[in-house]
């Protein structure tokens, strides 16, 4: 990890990109603006690690397999396969 020291006002820049401004300080709260590209997210950490949580549990999310569908048969009493290939 680099540790750097930024005076309210001061930039880091990040890829030639990304630039984060020290805006102000208020107690002990740092108040920073960032600067970046569209395409690239910025979240605050902890909604970062929801998003995380809630991809994951879709993945994980074991959803019941829908049940395959039997052989048709037509108004002239032909059988049709299911479109699952039965």
């Amino acid at each position: 990890m680099l540790i750097l020291s930024r005076k309210p006002g001061e930039s880091i820049v990040i890829d030639g990109r990304i630039t984060v401004k020290i805006m102000r300080l208020e107690g002990d709260t740092v108040k920073v603006g960032i600067d970046a590209p569209a395409e690239v997210p910025v979240h605050r950490q902890e909604v970062y690690d929801e998003i995380q949580r809630n991809n994951q549990e879709a993945l994980t999310d074991s959803r019941p397999a829908l049940p395959r569908l039997s052989a048709l048969k037509t108004p002239q009493g032909k059988t049709v396969p299911s479109a699952q290939g039965s």
